[in-house]
């Protein structure tokens, strides 16, 4: 006698239709891919219970090895994808290394996937202050305070550094430190995949060989 399979039961069958009949609407006429991204961050909006802009970042350190971790995308537009970090972080010295990288979001309600590749180049200090301005002081606070991807000995460690951050600022404003900005990778490359019935899915592939070259698209095989 086995245990009991711990594999989850399949999902709800009409609901599997239903995304179906939505993934059925045709996206192979697009010549742009920034206007389908948009149309689909829109869809996940709606049906992604949390975090529908996270993306996987993946980036390689100084010996080529890969690295890959979730964030979230602050910003897009056909200008790239912007993103933001400790810059003494791994990522951000992988990046200062080696300044190109990809991404993939994967949206499991709507059972699509963007994947993205590119070039990768920092934000204007004025677009890092705008954004920093934005977060909620307590995150303002935590970025004086974690020296991210370092050591930690302990949690109190980090508490009392998070202490000692908020009583220097006081009431007062807490402006963006130096380590911390952002990037924005600028797409040569976007494949947009979405499930059909029968693993016979839909792949599209947006290509340039550069930024000033216009956009080819070719379907993939599944």
């Amino acid at each position: 006698m086995t245990d009991k399979s711990l594999i989850p039961p399949s999902p709800d069958a009409a609901d599997y239709a239903r995304t179906n009949e939505a993934n059925a609407v045709e996206i192979f006429d697009r010549d742009e891919p920034f206007e389908l991204f948009s149309e689909w961050l829109t869809d996940a909006r709606k049906k992604e219970l949390n975090d529908p802009n996270a993306m996987a970042l993946a980036t390689v350190d100084a010996d080529g090895l890969p690295d890959v971790r979730m964030v979230l995308l602050k910003d897009v537009d056909r200008g790239g994808f912007v993103f933001y970090t400790n810059l003494g972080s791994a990522k951000g010295q992988q990046l200062a290394t080696h300044p190109a990288a990809a991404l993939c979001f994967h949206w499991k309600s709507l059972r699509r996937q963007v994947r993205v590749r590119g070039a990768v180049e920092p934000v204007t200090p004025e677009e890092a202050d705008e954004y920093f301005a934005s977060r909620a002081r307590n995150s303002r606070i935590g970025a004086w305070a974690s020296t991210q991807s370092r050591p930690l000995e302990s949690r109190f460690a980090l508490e009392k550094a998070v202490a000692q951050q908020a009583a220097r600022f006081g009431l007062g404003e807490v402006p963006r430190p130096a380590h911390w900005s952002g990037f924005r990778l600028r797409p040569v490359q976007m494949e947009f995949w979405r499930d059909r019935p029968f693993r016979l899915h839909d792949r599209l592939v947006f290509s340039r060989a550069d930024l000033a070259s216009p956009w080819t698209t070719n379907r993939l095989y599944p």
